[in-house]
C-alpha cells in the first residue's frame, strides 16, 4: 500500500502556468491539440486514419464491451496538462467518457508505437505514484467504475473473507483493478484516491478523496484520459462535489484549425465555470454571440453521454427531417446524438446521410466534378475538384430540439486542400461520415469535434442543456488572459 503522506494534483496553464483563475470562481485550462503531421505521409492518410478512428469510436459507444477492431490509428484529440507534485502529465479532455485515468509506473503498452508525437504531447508519463491510497471494494467509487456491481461482489473478488462481507468489514480490501475500453484502445487499471490541490485563491480549491485510475497496461492507449462525462468519477463531477459553481458548468472553444499546423498549435480555452462578458467583448465583431440551447436527452443505459437531440438538416434552403433515432433516446437507451469532444468527424445514421449528401451532391454536383479517387483514399464523401472556386459550396444548418439552430461555418463541414498526387489539383470534402444503419444500438448519431470549431459548447449540467455559441476562440483565450 502506498504511504499516506499528501501528494497534490496542483493543475497549472500550459504556457507559462497551466491555470487561470477569476475572481468569478472559474477556471480556465489551455487545451492543446495532439494533431502532428510528421504522423502522416500525405493528407489522403491524414483523413483516413481519422475517419477510422471515428468509425471506431462510434462502434464503441454502441458496443461498449465488445473487442477492439485493429489495427489501431494515431489520436487526434485535445489534451489538457496536471502537474502531481514535481511531476507533470498530459491528458487527453473526452467529453464521450467518464473516468480520469493515468499511466503509471511500471506501463506496458502494446501497439502503442507511433500513436503520438512528443513533440505535441511532451508529457505522456508514465507516473510515479509514492502516495495515492487504494479506494476500498466497499467503495461507491468502486461500484461505479464497476458498472454499478453490488459491493458484496467487489468485495468477493478482492478475497475479502465472508464473514467480514456478511457484517460489511471490508474496507481494508482495494478494488478489484477494472477494465476501460474506448473506440481505439483499452486499458486495464486500480483506483487511487488523494487529495486534489488547485491554486486558485486564498484558500485553494481542495478535493479531499479525488479518485482516478492507475492504469499498468494498455492497448493503444500512451496516454491517460480527463474523462469530461456525466459519470460520477468525471472530472466535473468530482469538481462538483466540493465546489458545484465550477463543476455544474464548463465550456471549451475550439481554436479552427483545418489541420494547418500553426494554427493547431494555438490553445483553445477549457473554462470551468462563468465566465464575466465586459461591453469591449460583446462589442468585439463576430466575437460574441449568444448561445443555442439544447436539451440534454437521459440515457438510461449510457447515463455519461451528453445526448442532444439532431431535428434536421439544411443544405441551403432545404430542409431534411432527422429520423426518430436521432431526435430521441428510447427507453433502452438507444438513438440521440452524443456531442463528443473525442471523436473528430460528425457521423449520421446511413439512410440519413445519403439523403444529406444526395442533396449536396445535387447543388454542387452540376458545377463541380466529383473527386472519385480522393473519395476512396480519404473515406470522405462526396469530394470534388475546386476548379470552379468554392463559391457554389451550400449553406449547412444543423437544428436541435429546442428550437434551436445553429448556422455551420463552411470550414466546419467541407474541407479544401491539395491532392497529394502527380497532378496538384485542389479538392474539397464534406466533412460528414455514414454512421452505420439507423436499427443499431447506442447512439444514432456523433457530433464530433471538427463541426465544434470556432464554436464555443457550454454543458450546462444544472439545467440540463447544451449549447452553442459562435466564437472567436483564441480572440477569447487572449482575452480571459489578460483578465
Amino acid at each position: 500500500m502506498a504511504s499516506s503522506c499528501s501528494v497534490l494534483f496542483t493543475v497549472f496553464l500550459f504556457i507559462s502556468l497551466f491555470l487561470f483563475y477569476s475572481a468569478s470562481g472559474t477556471l480556465v485550462f489551455p487545451l492543446k491539440h495532439s494533431f502532428s503531421r510528421t504522423q502522416f505521409n500525405s493528407t489522403h492518410h491524414l483523413l483516413k486514419s481519422t475517419t477510422v478512428r471515428s468509425a471506431s469510436r462510434l462502434h464503441h459507444h454502441r458496443h461498449p464491451h465488445r473487442q477492439v477492431s485493429l489495427p489501431l490509428t494515431p489520436g487526434s484529440d485535445y489534451t489538457l496538462s496536471f502537474s502531481l507534485g514535481s511531476q507533470t502529465i498530459s491528458l487527453y479532455m473526452d467529453t464521450g467518457s467518464d473516468v480520469v485515468w493515468l499511466p503509471c509506473h511500471p506501463f506496458d503498452c502494446i501497439l502503442c508505437e507511433g500513436k503520438y508525437n512528443p513533440t505535441s504531447i511532451p508529457n505522456p508519463g508514465p507516473i510515479n505514484l509514492t502516495s495515492a491510497v487504494p479506494v476500498s471494494c466497499k467503495s461507491r467509487a468502486c461500484s461505479a467504475v464497476h458498472s454499478s456491481l453490488p459491493s458484496s461482489d467487489l468485495c468477493t473478488i478482492a478475497k475479502c473473507p465472508l464473514e467480514d462481507i456478511e457484517i460489511s468489514d471490508c474496507k481494508s480490501y482495494s478494488c478489484p483493478p477494472f477494465y476501460y475500453a474506448y473506440g481505439d484502445g483499452s486499458f486495464i487499471a486500480k483506483l487511487y484516491s488523494d487529495e486534489l490541490s488547485i491554486p486558485m485563491s486564498s484558500p485553494s480549491l481542495i478535493l479531499q478523496n479525488f479518485t482516478f485510475g492507475c492504469a499498468h497496461s494498455a492497448l493503444g492507449e500512451p496516454i491517460g484520459v480527463a474523462g469530461f462525462g456525466r459519470g460520477t468519477l468525471s472530472l466535473p463531477a468530482q469538481l462538483a462535489n466540493n465546489s458545484p459553481e465550477i463543476g455544474n458548468y464548463f465550456s471549451y472553444c475550439l481554436v479552427s484549425h483545418s489541420f494547418d499546423t500553426n494554427q493547431v498549435n494555438r490553445p483553445s480555452p477549457l473554462i470551468l465555470g462563468r465566465y464575466s462578458v465586459d461591453e469591449k467583448m460583446k462589442q468585439m465583431k463576430n466575437y460574441y454571440s449568444d448561445y443555442a440551447y439544447t436539451p440534454m436527452l437521459e440515457n438510461p443505459k449510457h447515463p455519461y453521454f451528453y445526448s442532444v437531440g439532431l431535428e434536421g438538416v439544411s443544405i441551403g434552403k432545404t430542409k431534411i427531417p432527422a429520423p426518430a433515432s436521432l431526435r430521441r433516446v428510447d427507453r433502452r437507451g438507444n438513438g440521440g446524438m452524443v456531442v463528443d469532444s473525442g471523436t473528430t468527424f460528425t457521423m449520421l445514421p446511413l439512410k440519413f446521410y445519403e439523403t444529406v449528401v444526395t442533396e449536396f451532391d445535387r447543388r454542387v454536383g452540376p458545377v463541380l466534378k466529383r473527386a472519385n479517387p480522393v473519395e476512396e483514399k480519404t473515406g470522405l464523401r462526396p469530394c470534388y475538384y475546386m476548379d470552379s472556386g468554392s463559391k457554389n459550396v451550400p449553406q449547412l444548418l444543423l437544428h436541435f430540439g429546442g428550437n434551436s439552430s445553429v448556422v455551420m461555418p463552411r470550414r466546419n463541414y467541407f474541407y479544401e486542400f491539395v491532392d497529394d498526387e502527380k497532378v496538384k489539383r485542389k479538392v474539397g470534402c464534406v466533412m460528414l461520415m455514414n454512421g452505420g444503419d439507423e436499427g443499431e444500438s447506442g447512439p444514432a448519431g456523433i457530433l464530433g469535434n471538427y463541426f465544434q470549431q470556432g464554436f464555443e459548447v457550454v454543458y450546462d449540467l444544472e439545467k440540463k442543456r447544451v449549447g452553442f455559441a459562435k466564437r472567436k476562440c483564441a480572440s477569447l483565450w487572449d482575452n480571459l488572459n489578460q483578465h
